[in-house]
């Protein structure tokens, strides 16, 4: 076997090898052999372009066209030309079940069924992975880089898994890549010639292909060492070091919270997935309730607390569980004196809302739900047991609403000091900036409920804080330091930096992960969509208990006691998250790449060489040329994509900004406008800035042919516009994020397949960005032209261009 049809072998096994890290995310393992087959066709295909021989862009061209028409072939073969030819239905099908995949993966716990959008996803996703190993390893001749793309694929798998991705599946996934490095060593040394003493163990195969080529000595058995050595540290490290929990390895944290009876409830973050599911373009329906509370908008549905800051992460601590108690204990510091109404609420979850911890307002006294649920007294939350979830669920809840004074907490007592010393806690990784600022912010305060509240006005309007969706969520101690500097981020980022300002403070607090209340629909029921999930700061005060904040800007709705002077009945804003992600322990890989160091036999073969030996014919790919076939490609993935890049990224800013002051009210009206107008545009309304609002709106109804409930939404915002714009004491409106998603949503489902595509990949809105750039340089000229002597050089250069024309 020739050196190349070995690398070629080692890349399709090292492959398939960390494909197998998937296996947990879904049922079943018939797409694993589906993915083998198309594998091993692409990579004959590659094997035999380069036998024939083409050039290496041109073979990894054919590998890529070859594995289209198998994609095609295997998922959009009654929309393909011929069966198998990808025409423009065939590609837009394939775009549909991308998206529905998404969907699917945001709607679905692990495992997940084996729907047609998931199976693309999976399947192709492999064999994408594995045209990258191939074209690297084989194509380029450099093993050592495609330990990138087997290690994106083992990441994800680890991330997402819930603890599925083994150590098991990491030790498959490293072998393989081991494979292939080994095998690239031995078929670079086999173009010296026989360099070192003694005879190869095998004949051929592929055995030959690994095994050593010398004695002792070889570097090939070095290297063997080297990467057993690295591999062991691998999986060991992860154990010895607290603050990357699980490692790459991706294992659960203590405890568990199924099996039968359920002692314990494990360490959960359920905050992986929600920055995906708060840019999701759809807001798809969880559950729905009803209730008899006279403010639905002051009714949060709690799903847990995040009480533990270890410095990298908010996580829930590991707590006993009890059977759940007919009627739930008297909540945890709450006195006789505050203003308490029990109120009762009956919630139905769709089914495909799939979660461990039972959704609850808090703090809930009584909760009548079918079904196997352990009670965590500390949370007061409900646990799944034995697999339970909360799909499909029916269930009624008492409730308590705790409203106290503003007076009541500012004369708070002191905390218990159990419970101080518990949630006061900050890891020693905190940087020192966070209570220097918790400390100007709150100076000149005289209690804690001072503090509390300049905390809250301060991340909602006063610090110029911005709501973006877009930010990267990280929880621990550098990413609040960095929302701190850059002051940009959503619920996750106010919510944790204010706990952990507050605990610098001497203020016990932790963070509520759940629904802000939903929207009111026609019958009176409430509707909770993925976008209302949040999280928000929740802080103890002694004879009122856990009371909630919301530092958030332009989400939820500001708790009354925090503003006394002003009541609060605004409707909630949108929040947008990750609501049907199964709440169990998730745990993330480490990004560090811990895969084992290449084998480096050429370079420690030059004082060995004997007088006489061939030097070798292909020494590999250089780095930099392997570095700008990347980029050419990361160029050619995502230069087509920019529009849509763009368009989302605006639709997150227009429809996210921060603040709550009248100025703030009336700069997120016009850019919920300027949002549905650019959405029309985008579904072929061009704007006409001739119209008044109100006229706009009707065209936009009338061309849009939009329904009941997206017209109204429309006319609203252009009601809200002709406040703003008009009246001499403009009226705050709110949900007019809600409305603008409304207006998209309907003007998506009046418009073609074709239409909806063509909105979504190239919006004609886009060209914003090139007259962007146009003013500028206009500007940039004019301002050239003002400066003093910018005529002589311009003369100069228009003679060179002269003299060289």
């Amino acid at each position: 076997m020739s050196g190349r049809a070995r690398l070629a072998l080692c890349a399709y096994a090292a492959t398939l090898l960390a494909a197998g890290a998937l296996i947990p995310l879904v049922d079943g393992v018939g797409w694993l052999v589906q993915a083998a087959v198309l594998l091993g066709v692409q990579s004959g295909v590659g094997a035999l372009a380069r036998r024939v021989p083409l050039a290496r862009t041109l073979t990894i061209g054919v590998q890529t066209l070859v594995t289209l028409l198998l994609l095609t072939l295997v998922f959009v073969r009654d929309h393909a030309l011929f069966g198998v030819l990808p025409g423009p239905e065939a590609l837009m099908r394939l775009g549909e079940l991308l998206v529905a995949g998404g969907e699917d993966v945001g709607t679905y716990a692990i495992p997940a069924p084996m729907t047609d959008g998931i199976k693309l996803m999976v399947v192709g996703g492999v064999v994408l992975i594995g045209l990258a190993v191939d074209a690297l390893a084989v194509t380029f001749r450099s093993a050592a880089p495609a330990g990138l793309p087997l290690l994106a694929l083992y990441s994800v798998a680890a991330g997402l898994s819930d603890g599925g991705a083994s150590w098991l599946w990491f030790l498959l996934a490293a072998s393989g890549y081991l494979l292939l490095l080994l095998a690239e060593g031995r078929d670079r040394l086999s173009q010296w010639g026989r360099v070192f003493g003694g005879a190869a163990r095998n004949s051929g195969g592929l055995a030959d292909g690994l095994a050593g080529v010398g004695g002792g000595s070889s570097p090939v058995r070095t290297g063997r060492r080297i990467g057993v050595l690295a591999l062991g540290i691998a999986l060991v490290a992860p154990l010895a070091l607290p603050a990357l929990d699980s490692g790459l390895l991706g294992g659960k944290g203590p405890g568990n919270g199924r099996g039968s009876g359920g002692g314990t409830i494990s360490a959960v973050n359920p905050l992986v997935s929600l920055q995906n599911n708060l840019n999701q373009p759809d807001n798809r329906e969880v559950m729905t309730y009803r209730s008899n509370i006279e403010n639905p908008q002051s009714l949060y549905l709690r799903i847990l607390a995040l009480d533990e800051f270890n410095g990298s992460e908010w996580r829930s601590s590991t707590r006993r569980l009890t059977d759940v108690p007919d009627r739930l204990p008297q909540p945890t510091g709450l006195g006789r004196d505050v203003s308490v109404t029990e109120v009762r609420t009956n919630i139905s979850a769709s089914r495909s809302y799939q979660q461990t911890y039972l959704p609850l307002p808090y703090p809930a006294s009584e909760v009548r739900v079918g079904g196997r649920w352990r009670y965590e007294p500390e949370g007061r939350t409900l646990v799944g047991d034995d697999g339970q979830t909360t799909r499909g669920a029916q269930y009624e809840v008492g409730s308590l609403v705790v409203e106290p004074t503003a007076a009541q907490l500012a004369a708070a007592g002191p905390p218990p000091e159990e419970l101080v010393r518990e949630y006061t806690q900050v890891p020693g990784s905190l940087p020192g900036v966070v209570a220097e600022t918790a400390e100007q912010v709150t100076e000149g305060a005289s209690n804690a409920y001072e503090q509390a509240v300049k905390l809250q006005d301060w991340f909602a309007s006063d610090g110029g804080f911005t709501y973006d969706t877009t930010v990267t969520s990280g929880t621990g101690s550098s990413a609040i330091a960095r929302f701190l500097r850059d002051r940009e981020g959503f619920c996750i980022h106010f919510s944790f930096s204010m706990a952990a300002m507050a605990r610098t403070l001497g203020i016990p607090a932790r963070v509520a992960v759940g629904f802000t209340p939903g929207t009111m629909k026609a019958d009176g029921a409430i509707s909770v969509g993925l976008r209302d999930a949040h999280a928000w700061p929740e802080l103890y005060f002694e004879g009122v208990g856990w009371t909630r904040f919301e530092p958030t800007p332009s989400r939820g709705s500001t708790p009354s006691w925090t503003r006394p002077e002003v009541p609060t009945d605004s409707a909630s804003d949108v929040a947008q998250p990750s609501a049907d992600t199964s709440a169990e322990p998730s745990a993330a890989p480490s990004a560090e790449d811990s895969c084992p160091p290449q084998l480096r036999q050429e370079g420690g073969c030059g004082p060995s060489q004997e007088p006489g030996a061939a030097l070798p014919t292909d020494r590999g790919t250089p780095a930099g040329t392997v570095l700008l076939v990347a980029l050419a490609a990361v160029l050619v993935l995502v230069l087509p994509l920019s529009p849509l890049l763009w368009r989302t990224r605006a639709r997150n800013r227009r429809l996210g900004s921060g603040g709550r002051t009248p100025a703030d009210a009336a700069a997120r009206t016009l850019a919920a406008w300027r949002e549905i107008s650019d959405e029309a545009w985008d579904h072929g309304i061009a704007p006409d800035e001739s119209l008044t609002p109100r006229k706009a709106a009707a065209r936009i109804v009338r061309l849009g042919r939009l329904d009941t409930t997206a017209a109204e939404a429309v006319h609203r915002i252009a009601g809200s516009v002709e406040q703003v714009l008009y009246a001499p004491e403009p009226r705050p409106s709110a949900g007019l994020a809600e409305d603008a998603l409304t207006v998209r949503a309907g003007l998506r489902a009046s418009a073609g397949r074709g239409a909806r595509l063509r909105a979504t990949l190239l919006p004609r809105s886009s060209v914003r960005v090139v007259w962007a750039v146009a003013e500028r340089r206009t500007a940039l000229a004019e301002r050239w032209a003002g400066r003093p002597g910018a005529g002589r050089w311009t003369a100069r250069l228009r003679r060179l261009t002269r003299q060289h024309g």
